[in-house]
Order: C-alpha cells, then sequence, then structure tokens
C-alpha cells in the first residue's frame, strides 16, 4: 500500500553461484580480493602491452573539461567555465567508466548531491538538503521534459531510465534555478541530454550479470540520406530483492522492460527532433501485490537560427504514467507541455534570452478505501494548468565583467502567480579564474498531496488539505572557479539559504488534550499541512581534478551543510524539524580514473557519508570500483564491484540495506 503521509512506499567478479542464486553477504575478505584482482589484472594487462599503447591518455584534458558547453545555467550554450553557479557536469566518459546502470546510480558521481538508496527501485536525492522518501525541491529534466509529479512534487527514479552510452552528459546546478525553470527548481536543477542520433550510428548489444542485477539491451542507428538519423532500442533488467534493517528479506524486486526511438532531421539551417519511450514494468512489495508501472512519452523540438546569433526553439511533449496495487491504488498522470525559447543580441553588450510555455497535468489519483482509515484525494481527478513567461539578460559591464538579470512570472494552479527573479555577477579575473556572486528566489508550490489529501475514521476527519501556501527561498550565493595549474582544476561555492513558510502538520484548534512527548498541542481535528516552519541553511561546496600524469586522474570533492530550522510561534511541532528531511552534516568524495594502457581503464570512487541525525543512522565509508577492457575495436568487457567495503549498509533510516554487489558487462557493436 501507499503511505502517503510519509511519501514512502510500504504498499569487478561475478560468482557464478551468486547470478544462478542469491547467497548470503559477503565477506570483507572477498571484496578486498575482488579490488587486488581487478587492480592486478588491470596491471599485468598493461604491463604486457606494447609500449606504443601506453601513452592511453584521457579523453579530455583539465582544460577540455573546463570548457565543455552547457546549457542549463542560462538556457544557451556558454563555457562551463564562465557559468555562474555552482554546476557539475558528469560527462558519457564518466558514466561509461564508472559502471553505473541506472540514473541514481549516475547522479552519485555528482559531488553536489546528496543520494540515498531507499528500496531495490527508490531512492532519494537532493540538493543542499532536505532529502527524504520523496525530495520536493529538486528539478530534474530528461531532454526538456520534467518528470516531478504534481502528487508530491518529487520524482519518482524508477520510472526514469536512459541506457547509459546514449547520454550525452548530465548537468547539475546546487542552488535555485526558478528564474529560467519555475517553480520547484529551488534547491537544484538536474538536466539530463542524450546524444543525437547521428552520434549512435550501427548496432550495439549489451548483456550484463551480477549478484543482484540482471541487464540486457540492443540498440540499432541509421540514417536516410544526409539530413535525417535515427536510433532504436529495447532494454530489460531485473533487480533483486534487498534485505532490510534486521537482515530479512525486503521483498522489493523489480524489472522493467522498455523501448524507443530517436529521429534527427537537419534540413537547411534548421534542427528537428522527435524521440519517445515506452516502458511497462513490475515492483514487489512486502505487504501488498506486486505494484505494476506502466508509461509512455513524446518529445518533438525544432530550432532555428538567425542571422546575427539568434535563435529560436519551440520544444512540446507529452508524457503518461501508470501506477497501480490491485485493490489498494491507481494513479494516471498525463502531462502537455509546450515552450517556446528566443535568444538574440541586442547591440554589443547585452545577450538576452526570454520564453514562456503552457503545461497542462491530467491527475487521477484513486486510494481503496480502507476498513478503519479511509485516505483519498478529493477531488479524484483534477486537471493542473501552469503558464509561464521568463527573461534574462546578461549585460557586458567590462570585457570581464557581467551582470545578469532575469526574472520568471509563473501562473501556478494552487498558489496563483509568483515572481521568480535573480541576479547574478560574474568576474572573469584571468582566462583561467571565475568569480560569481547570486542572490535568487524560489518557491516550492504546492502539491496534490498537501492541499488534496484526506484521512477519515467514520465520521471524523483526521487530515485534510486545506490552506498550504508555497514554501519560498531567498539563496545567497558566492562562488570560485578556477585552473589554478595547468594540471588542475577547482570549484568552491559557498551559500546561505533563506527559508520561509515550509511544510508541518498543524493542528487546529480545541478539542484534545496535549499529547506528552509527540509535539502535540492542545488541538483537534482535522490536522492540516501548514506553513508552520522556517530556518535558515548554510554549507561549502568543493571540487577539483588533478591530472598526476598523463595516464591517471585524481578528482577529491568535499561537501559541507549546516541547518538551523525552527518552528513558527504557535505552530504544531509534530514530527519535529526531521519532516523537512534528514541529511548528512558532510560528505566526501575521491574519485581515481587511471588509463592502464590504450584498452585497460580503471576507475575507483570512494565516498564517506556523515551519519544522518533524526531519525538517526550511522555514518558510512564504501568504494565502487569499475575495469574496463577494450578486447577489439568492437567487443568490450566490464567488471564492476560497488560496495566494496562492507556486505551491507544503511544508507536512509527508512530505508533497505544496500548490499555489495557485483556486475560483469560484455557490449558488442557493429559500425
Amino acid at each position: 500500500m501507499f503511505d502517503l503521509i510519509s511519501g514512502t512506499q510500504v504498499p569487478v567478479l561475478l560468482v557464478v553461484q551468486c547470478v544462478r542464486k542469491r547467497t548470503g553477504p559477503l565477506g570483507p575478505v572477498t571484496a578486498a580480493l575482488s579490488l587486488i584482482f581487478i587492480s592486478y589484472f588491470g596491471v599485468a594487462v598493461a604491463n604486457r602491452a606494447q609500449a606504443a599503447d601506453a601513452p592511453g591518455l584521457l579523453d579530455l584534458s583539465i582544460e577540455d573539461l573546463s570548457n565543455i558547453t552547457i546549457s542549463s545555467v542560462s538556457k544557451k550554450a556558454e563555457p562551463l567555465s564562465e557559468a555562474a553557479a555552482a554546476i557539475y557536469v558528469i560527462s558519457r566518459e564518466a558514466i561509461l567508466r564508472s559502471g553505473a546502470t541506472s540514473i541514481p546510480e549516475m547522479l552519485r558521481l555528482a559531488p553536489n548531491l546528496q543520494v540515498a538508496q531507499i528500496t531495490a527501485h527508490s531512492y532519494a536525492i537532493t540538493a543542499r538538503g532536505f532529502n527524504g522518501s520523496i525530495s520536493d525541491k529538486l528539478l530534474v529534466l530528461i531532454d526538456g521534459r520534467s518528470v516531478y509529479t504534481p502528487f508530491a512534487n518529487g520524482v519518482f527514479w524508477d520510472l526514469q531510465q536512459v541506457l547509459p552510452d546514449d547520454i550525452d552528459r548530465i548537468e547539475v546546478i546546487s542552488g535555485p534555478g526558478a528564474t529560467l525553470w519555475g517553480a520547484n527548481a529551488v534547491n537544484g536543477v538536474i538536466n539530463i541530454i542524450t546524444r543525437k542520433s547521428g552520434e549512435t550510428q550501427g548496432g550495439a548489444f549489451n548483456l550484463g550479470a551480477g549478484n543482484l542485477e540482471r541487464r540486457a539491451s540492443l540498440r540499432y542507428g541509421g540514417s536516410v540520406g544526409d539530413a535525417v538519423t535515427y536510433r532504436a532500442y529495447v532494454s530489460n533488467f531485473f533487480y533483486a530483492d534487498s534485505a532490510t534493517a534486521t537482515g530479512m528479506n525486503a521483498h522489493d524486486n523489480w524489472h522493467k522492460p522498455q523501448g524507443g526511438f530517436r529521429l534527427d532531421w537537419s534540413p537547411e539551417h534548421d534542427a528537428v527532433t522527435l524521440q519517445g519511450d515506452y516502458y511497462r514494468g513490475s515492483e514487489a512489495s512486502p505487504v501488498a501485490a506486486n505494484q505494476a508501472i506502466t508509461g509512455h512519452n513524446l518529445i518533438a523540438r525544432w530550432s532555428h537560427p538567425f542571422e546575427g546569433g539568434s535563435a529560436l526553439e519551440v520544444h512540446a511533449y507529452y508524457d503518461h504514467i501508470e501506477l497501480g496495487v490491485p485493490r489498494t491504488f491507481a494513479e494516471h498522470l498525463s502531462t502537455y507541455d509546450v515552450e517556446l525559447q528566443h535568444t538574440f543580441a541586442w547591440g554589443s553588450r547585452q545577450q538576452i534570452v526570454w520564453g514562456g510555455g503552457y503545461r497542462i497535468m491530467q491527475d487521477s489519483f484513486v486510494l481503496t478505501p480502507g476498513p478503519v482509515v479511509n485516505q483519498f484525494f478529493d477531488p479524484q481527478r483534477r486537471t493542473l494548468d501552469l503558464d509561464d513567461f521568463f527573461v534574462q539578460d546578461s549585460i557586458a559591464l567590462l570585457p570581464s565583467l557581467k551582470l545578469i538579470l532575469g526574472t520568471k512570472v509563473e501562473d501556478d494552479p494552487y498558489s496563483g502567480v509568483e515572481l521568480l527573479p535573480s541576479v547574478r555577477f560574474s568576474w572573469k579575473v584571468t582566462d583561467k579564474d571565475l568569480l560569481w556572486s547570486a542572490v535568487s528566489r524560489a518557491i516550492r508550490a504546492p502539491s496534490r498531496l498537501d492541499r488534496d489529501f484526506f484521512q477519515t475514521e467514520g465520521p471524523l476527519t483526521l487530515l485534510k488539505g486545506d490552506g498550504f501556501q508555497p514554501e519560498k527561498l531567498i539563496a545567497y550565493e558566492v562562488g570560485y572557479r578556477a585552473q589554478p595549474v595547468p594540471s588542475g582544476s577547482l570549484s568552491i561555492s559557498a551559500y546561505y539559504n533563506q527559508y520561509r513558510d515550509l511544510r508541518n502538520a498543524q493542528v487546529t484548534v480545541g478539542g484534545f488534550p496535549p499529547i506528552p512527548g509527540a509535539g502535540v498541542p492542545a488541538g483537534g481535528f482535522p490536522i492540516m499541512f501548514g506553513n508552520g516552519m522556517e530556518g535558515d541553511t548554510y554549507g561549502v561546496e568543493l571540487w577539483g581534478s588533478y591530472q598526476l600524469t598523463e595516464w591517471w586522474r585524481l578528482g577529491p570533492a568535499f561537501d559541507w551543510l549546516h541547518k538551523n530550522l525552527r518552528f513558527k510561534p504557535g505552530a504544531s511541532t509534530i514530527g519535529g524539524t526531521a519532516i523537512a528531511g534528514d541529511d548528512p552534516a558532510y560528505q566526501f568524495f575521491l574519485r581515481s580514473s587511471m588509463n592502464l594502457n590504450s584498452k585497460v581503464k580503471l576507475d575507483l570512487d570512494l565516498r564517506s557519508v556523515a551519519s544522518l541525525p533524526t531519525p538517526p543512522s550511522p555514518s558510512y565509508t564504501e568504494l565502487n570500483a569499475h575495469l574496463g577492457w577494450a578486447v577489439s575495436e568492437r567487443l568490450q568487457v566490464s567488471a564492476r564491484g560497488y560496495n566494496l567495503l562492507h556486505s551491507h549498509h544503511l544508507e536512509l533510516s527508512n530505508g533497505v540495506q544496500a548490499e555489495r554487489s557485483y556486475y560483469i558487462d560484455v557490449r558488442l557493436s557493429v559500425k
């Protein structure tokens, strides 16, 4: 069944016998031997290689990495080194070298994100705090298609799947992006951008298996004449059951077949893209029947450049999802969205991007009445429409000093018109040094859960959605991005966030006596979601990259967060401030990438995450390893080991144990 108040669902070596049947936890000795074997095998292959193969450089130099073209910060192409925001780019190369097969595991590569596994098919992901079962302050897009749900303004990560080789890059912004991306881009924006079909020509077949995961995919790309390219794919995977914190079977296995296509047409001076996906899967539950997941989407995009550097783009998509457990609940959501954007220069000093859009979300959420407590949405079916207009002006005050002014006006179906402005400065101190600062306003708009959810027991209404208003943020940021030496790069950002009108569970006046120890003052039913919490957070994000040798690169990172939340005078304190999220005070990462020769690559990822305060969860340190071997131009073999230091660990207090896993993948490609 679905626990709607907490937002949770209640409703490299391959050991052959682990593939056939899951065995008990493997000990630390096995992990150590596995890592030694991976390293030894890679070095042995490297030592046997010809000297001509030795200078197998990492794909991009430090300077190349600093000048990767991005688009999420200003909605137009610009070098990473000039972006006035805390942005980290996960490249396709980094994804493939990590061995990650799911989007949440890919996002672990971003040091400015907090990623915690809840079950085999669900994750808690956020930036700059407020993490939980359904984090509601992070906006996620896949090729411009927003994938948050109006049910709780979170992301169902189990519904999002992209073949790793089809991803061009993932741009991760920590900090508000509401001026360009709208409500719910409060603490960050994740923009997943896939490759053009012309870059994925020929056939590719992947087959992988491990003690927890089995996966297969087939993709083919071709062309029709000189102007049209296409690709199509099918994939399927199976994840085995996890274990609970007590060591019991969590009964959360799942599988999801999926297929899709992309077509790119490049007539003279234009670019047209049409792409879509279809999936249908099943997720087990320890307390209810299997949950069915079904969905499909279609994206169309047209862009046209004009003389003088201006460009016009129209983007539209349709997205439909269905979730359901027999005799428990069923949700259907259809989203229709169209956006227009125009970029142009005004004189010699100003670059302006403006646009607007309109979105319709048709949501139906039906809950089966319970024997005692009844949960339902009123109305069960609702059509939500949202329209917006934005403009941002980048003004060159001096050749090295830029002022960026912007705002978005958004008309939300629950809260009405909201203004989402931002002011940014960027100072290019030298060709290798950038200082930037920003002040922004963002909101988290009300969700269906906030406004339409009810609980009753007989004639008594226990909980009802009513007057919940948007959560508000004023964010102050400052950052520095540099390449202090030719072999090293550095990015550091600091922020101070002021949150107002955060959600709490508000008890109405009069009725029953206070409940000692529960934070419930004297009051009465119904309980309503209110805006009775506020507070401040501040922190520092730091990451870098250093080229030790031409074949070995290190990437350290550190993330520190302090939260100071409190209830407003007279507000109910049910659940304490923990209802706003459970976050570690710090995270530390160290990534090692080695080209042992031109054919063998070894990557190690170490992460250390502080304990979670409330509910408590212990700190942990884990190591992932991936060894890739290009046997030939057409055949690649890789081995991956995740969580090698411990047989299991807890990442979120209400989650299952993340287990040690092993996975081997074989890829055959045909041009």
